[in-house]
């Protein structure tokens, strides 16, 4: 894809909407529509990377209510030409065709290659990458495994949701302060993830979420990891002019 001149591709990662409450999560889902407003004139591709939502799971003829501002802008996005990407995270991987059918956004499940403007990219969530953390890469084959999925889809809405839910929000309480800083390029697993793919493939950029810190390293002198931060803290996103790669705060 060549991008237009005044026209720049956006990356948004990590809303979690949902947590820690109600009120605090529509509040920044406001933000986030506000913010997607203002970019939608020159914006020629969307892309969230993963944790759109702290949980997500489509039964076969529900979804978790809510989060009506943030779809229906989405929607606007695509009703007017303007394509939105949306890699699952490890909190929203649980689609099952409601985006592509409702909202005509393809959905990722897997890092994927892209190509601006002669940059090539690689993008996706982030989790389960690079070395270690053995326990939750046990887990993403449970939760990604379609029977194991469909077990879970034979439980009520109201049991299900509210026991994702609460095991999504114990599991923050249990892990919320490990990202908080940079923990050196050596301990970095996203890092050491980039640089194992740079011995096999040239890639100019990287573009992960998940970290929940928003950090630009340069790898090589020709390759950058960007990772998008989130919502919670930051309000960080990265934004590609067709030249430049660049991480911004939103005030």
């Amino acid at each position: 894809m060549q991008v237009e001149s005044g026209k720049s591709i956006y990356f948004l990662s990590d809303f979690h909407l949902g947590v820690p409450d109600h009120a605090s999560s529509l509040q920044r889902e406001k933000k986030i529509v506000a913010f997607l407003d203002k970019i939608r004139q020159d914006a020629a591709m969307l892309f969230i990377v993963g944790d759109l939502f702290d949980f997500w799971f489509e039964y076969r003829k529900v979804v978790p209510k809510g989060f009506v501002r943030i779809l229906g802008k989405l929607a606007e996005f695509t009703d007017n030409g303007i394509p939105v990407h949306f890699f699952v995270g490890n909190h929203d991987m649980w689609m099952s065709g409601y985006f592509e059918k409702e909202l005509n956004i393809p959905v990722f499940y897997e890092p994927r290659e892209y190509d601006f403007n002669g940059k090539k990219f690689l993008i996706g969530h982030g989790d389960g990458l690079g070395p270690g953390d053995h326990g939750y890469k046990f887990l993403k084959r449970i939760f990604r495994n379609p029977f194991c999925q469909f077990l879970f889809g034979l439980i009520p809405p109201y049991f299900g949701i509210s026991l994702a839910s609460y095991s999504s929000k114990t599991s923050r309480s249990v892990t919320g302060g490990s990202d908080e800083k940079f923990l050196g390029e050596d301990k970095e697993w996203l890092i050491q993830y980039c640089r194992s793919v740079l011995q096999e493939k040239e890639y100019h950029y990287f573009i992960f979420g998940h970290r929940h810190l928003p950090i630009a390293f340069q790898l090589t002198d020709k390759s950058h990891y960007l990772n998008l931060g989130d919502w919670l803290r930051y309000n960080s996103y990265a934004v590609y002019d067709g030249v430049t790669l660049s991480l911004k705060h939103e005030a």
